[in-house]
């Protein structure tokens, strides 16, 4: 699209996208969350260590993401399935703002697409609030927020990192299983470890819990803004608004997308 077109073709296949990526993100992540720590799960007595099964659980669901990043998703959207992410993009101005709201829009409605076929985990998945992220026990709203703030900056970080030098980019998808299986075992306690506004809202959707909703969109969008700024000096070279198939089709869409901002 030409500067000063008033015209705006709806990107469809994007957005459906990042719906379908952000839905088997959660229902595939989650439900490792329920079969890892849900009542009765046989992984309580393979695993009797709740830091091991957290670190574990971490790896399995990062591991989700990579294959979303991998898959055509990934080329079509460039599997942000992730607010934060978006915004991180956007800031970047690699999207534009239409975009991007059409981005977070389907993120948000994936995330509950996604979340409703958990509830055949029954009282296993009930057990858990279907993986709802809320403030943990015997912590300050204050450290709760901060918890989120740091590692949604620890992951839009290493994003920027991995995305803006050309040596690391092929390896952004297999970093972030690595990524979750340190920081969940130390945050899952304080605040569940979200990073992702999306995977929050997704089972407080079913389970009806929205304790300190608000903290899980302020902590990571937060987290996003300082690390954007701590890595501006690294937007001009990151290209597309893409994880992973750099080189794709679409990156054409994105560029012109970008020049109309």
């Amino acid at each position: 699209m030409e500067k000063g077109e008033h015209s705006w073709q709806i990107p469809w296949r994007l957005f459906l996208s990042e719906l379908v990526g952000t839905a088997v993100l959660l229902l595939g992540g989650l439900s490792i969350v329920i079969f890892m720590f849900g009542a009765d799960s046989p992984m309580e007595r393979i695993l009797p260590s709740v830091k091991i099964r957290q670190m574990t659980t971490g790896f399995l669901f990062g591991c989700v993401g990579t294959l979303i990043t991998l898959s055509t998703v990934g080329k079509e959207s460039g599997a942000h399935i992730n607010p934060a992410v978006t915004l991180a993009f956007w800031l970047f101005q690699k999207l534009d703002t239409r975009t991007a709201l059409g981005y977070v829009t389907a993120q948000l409605v994936g995330a509950g697409v996604g979340c409703v076929p958990l509830l055949a985990w029954g009282s296993m998945g009930r057990s858990v609030a279907f993986g709802a992220t809320t403030p943990g026990k015997g912590y300050s709203i204050e450290t709760v927020l901060m918890g989120e703030v740091a590692t949604t900056f620890a992951l839009v970080g290493s994003l920027c990192l991995f995305i803006g030098f050309r040596r690391l980019r092929p390896c952004t998808p297999f970093m972030i299983p690595f990524l979750y299986a340190v920081m969940v075992p130390l945050e899952a306690s304080i605040s569940g470890a979200s990073t992702n506004p999306a995977r929050t809202i997704g089972p407080a959707l079913i389970s009806g819990q929205w304790e300190g909703w608000w903290i899980y969109w302020a902590g990571p969008l937060t987290g996003t803004l300082v690390a954007v700024l701590v890595f501006s000096s690294l937007a001009r070279r990151i290209e597309v608004a893409k994880l992973y198939h750099f080189e794709s089709d679409r990156r054409r869409l994105f560029h012109r997308m970008a020049g109309s901002h």
